[in-house]
């Protein structure tokens, strides 16, 4: 297995996540979305823009910015 950030991820892919950086707000931002350590997630759009994420039979969108602070299991 091979860590990356998320933002890296392929439509249909499926990763572990393993870490989270960033400040405090952000952490706070993603943990209330559901997007934890050890959380997984399935890649859905990840073209221009925010991409989009299946966690636990969710949508979820997120910007870049925030994906690329996201360490996926692959």
């Amino acid at each position: 297995m091979n860590n990356v950030s998320l933002a890296l991820l392929k439509p249909c892919e499926v990763g572990r996540i393993q870490e989270i950086s960033g400040g405090r707000s952000a952490k706070k931002r993603l943990y209330e979305l559901g997007l934890n350590t050890g959380t997984q997630v399935k890649m859905v759009k990840n073209d221009l823009g925010p991409v989009i994420l299946n966690v636990s039979g969710f949508k979820l969108a997120l910007g870049r910015g925030l994906a690329n602070k996201i360490i996926v299991e692959k």
